[in-house]
């Protein structure tokens, strides 16, 4: 079994990690109000999920 023999270092680790930039989150429209929403999850401007009310929010 391959074990690592010595501890990488942080500025070794940050230089890897510097390749892999972080993407902002995709944003749909909502089909119901129109405002951006993560796909697949709950408006939380209207409530509305795959055009069915899920919850009541208030305003």
């Amino acid at each position: 079994m391959a074990v690592p023999k010595r501890k990488q270092s942080k500025s070794r680790k940050n230089k890897r990690r510097n390749a892999h930039p972080l993407t902002p989150p995709q944003m749909v429209k909502c089909s119901h109000c129109g405002s951006l929403k993560l796909p697949h999850h709950l408006c939380p401007q209207c409530g509305y999920y795959a055009n069915r009310q899920i919850v009541e929010v208030k305003k």
